[in-house]
């Protein structure tokens, strides 16, 4: 059975220390536009509304910026992100920084409860800061700490104050269900930039990871395979697909290049292999950033990766 697939519209970067993530999805469109395609008028879209006003204010507490903004983001995504799921529909998230994946997550969760839910984070980063252990205070580096609630307090650097605590509380607490996912319900794959603090993290709590090496070494087809024979004991998968998991030299246009990523065509396979399976339910694009970038070419590369997926998806 084909779902019908609702895109959900995210264009914050309040959680990123760079400028321009917001305009990453009007940018997917403008690559669908120069490729000739109607996949954005064939498909339901909705946006949610954003808080991007805040980047004219003040960023508060410096180890966790502008929380109170991202607790409204991870709110609003998590709600819309489960009426689409009660309403049997396959949402189709592009967002701009990656924090609001928390909300992506916390609304898989609120509209299935009862089920154990697998997440995908193809990422050159892990994202399981706290603002216990942050060296930049950028919250788009949380949103699975928020989602495992993880504090990380063996890695404790930075002494916060009450209103930032609590703010953190709420944010993992999102949805009254902490935490959301375990860590043997998590494979990083292309993750290769991380600081002390996670690393304890990952290894303390044996995270399965597939370095770009190890997709090389392997293949795409077989990293497809071993990581839903990992996740089997799931009852759903989420797929998130940070731009930033490609290498630079395919394209600059993401607020946090790292070297020795996977290619377009790498990344391509990778996501149409792993949508075709039946228990994913949910799948993102984050962080085109195209101010940093020439002639829009990482918009073109999420495009071609997105509609690789939904092709794949939906056996077209």
């Amino acid at each position: 059975m084909t779902k019908t697939l609702k895109i959900i519209e995210v264009k914050s970067e309040i959680g990123a220390g760079t400028r321009g993530a917001s305009l990453g999805v009007d940018a997917i469109k403008i690559a669908a536009l120069d490729f000739g395609s109607r996949f954005f008028k064939k498909h339901k879209s909705v946006e949610v509304p954003n808080e991007n006003h805040l980047l004219l204010e003040g960023t508060g507490s410096p180890y966790a910026k502008r929380i109170s903004g991202i607790l409204t983001m991870v709110e609003r995504v998590s709600e819309m992100v489960q009426s689409t799921l009660d309403e049997k529909q396959f949402p189709v998230v592009l967002a701009g920084d990656h924090s609001t994946a928390a909300g992506t997550i916390a609304g898989i969760k609120a509209a299935y409860p009862k089920s154990k839910l697998g997440v995908i984070w193809i990422d050159a980063h892990s994202d399981l800061h706290s603002p216990y252990t942050t060296p930049s205070g950028n919250m788009h580096g949380m949103p699975l700490a928020m989602a495992l609630d993880e504090d990380n307090l063996e890695s404790k650097v930075n002494k916060l104050d009450q209103e930032t605590i609590n703010y953190w509380y709420q944010l993992k607490n999102v949805g009254n269900i902490a935490p959301k996912i375990n860590y043997r319900d998590l494979v990083l794959i292309s993750a290769r930039d991380m600081e002390k603090p996670e690393e304890f993290l990952l290894k303390k709590n044996k995270v399965k990871i597939y370095t770009t090496a190890d997709v090389r070494k392997r293949g795409v087809e077989r990293t497809v395979i071993d990581t839903l024979v990992y996740l089997d004991h799931c009852d759903l998968i989420y797929v998130s697909f940070d731009v930033d998991s490609m290498d630079p030299t395919a394209s600059r246009g993401t607020g946090t290049p790292v070297a020795q990523g996977l290619t377009e065509r790498e990344a391509g396979k990778l996501m149409s292999g792993l949508i075709t399976n039946q228990k994913v339910c949910c799948f993102e694009i984050v962080e085109v950033n195209p101010t940093l970038d020439r002639e829009n070419q990482m918009a073109e590369h999420a495009f071609e990766i997105l509609i690789k997926a939904t092709n794949a998806f939906r056996n077209e």
